[in-house]
């Protein structure tokens, strides 16, 4: 029954039950990014194993966790446990088995794409973010920003790399441009510091985590769609395993 919702190949999400410490020293929930490798005839799936810098990550067998697929038909929730590892045509793979009901999951904003996209960036100031939230954005000069990079994107917000720290909590001012229907679509977007903080081994690059202020549902739908379309093309030239 399984085959009529999820199909190799379809991105997925592994969200750990228990909360750990990341590496910013803040307490969450760790998330790893995979995808579907097969289905078995009793119903259970194969994972391709993820990976994190470059190096597989060995999760333990019985470890449950939230998975998230986002198939042809939509985005599907379930839990699931690890019942074993394998290696399948020199792949490493993960056996995993539901242990919940698959459901229908409406949470398209949170799914990040990987990409990489030029911006232009600069933190506001407050009397800034008041005009801003007021939708009074012609009161807000595109002044002094600096450049950066896109590193993933979802409809919530994105992580970017600069050469400048910002301060959490601000409220910054972002530009970019996004191609939609073959046509560059401009971005003019605020965006709260979730998180700036140093790269390892990377002199006087930070890496940024923001979310999206102040974003109406039209302008978070095209960047949805922008990344929904991404993905489709993807798959499409072989690049979705």
């Amino acid at each position: 029954m399984i085959e009529k919702f999820i199909s190799p190949g379809d991105k997925l999400e592994l969200k750990s039950t228990v909360s750990v410490v990341l590496p910013d020293g803040t307490e969450g929930v760790k998330t790893y990014r995979t995808s579907v490798y097969d289905i078995l005839s009793d119903g259970r799936l194969r994972l391709v194993m993820p990976m994190e810098k470059a190096k597989l990550v060995l999760l333990p067998v019985d470890g449950e966790y939230d998975v998230c697929f986002f198939s042809h038909g939509g985005m599907y929730r379930a839990g699931v446990r690890i019942a074993g590892r394998q290696k399948v045509n020199g792949i490493y793979v993960l056996v995993v088995e539901l242990i919940s009901n698959l459901h229908k999951y409406q949470r398209r904003e949170y799914y990040r794409f990987n990409c990489v996209v030029e911006m232009l960036a600069r933190e506001m100031t407050r009397q800034e973010s008041d005009a801003y939230a007021r939708g009074l954005t012609h009161l807000v000069p595109e002044s002094d920003m600096i450049r950066g990079v896109i590193v993933d994107i979802s409809g919530g917000g994105t992580r970017f790399v600069s050469r400048e720290k910002f301060n959490e909590d601000s409220i910054i001012l972002m530009r970019f441009s996004l191609p939609i229907m073959e046509i560059d679509r401009p971005f003019l977007l605020a965006a709260k510091v979730i998180y700036s903080g140093g790269i390892e081994n990377r002199t006087n690059e930070y890496e940024n985590r923001v979310k999206f202020e102040f974003i109406d549902t039209a302008t978070r739908e095209e960047i949805i769609k922008y990344i929904f379309d991404e993905e489709r093309k993807n798959r499409k030239n072989g690049k979705g395993r």
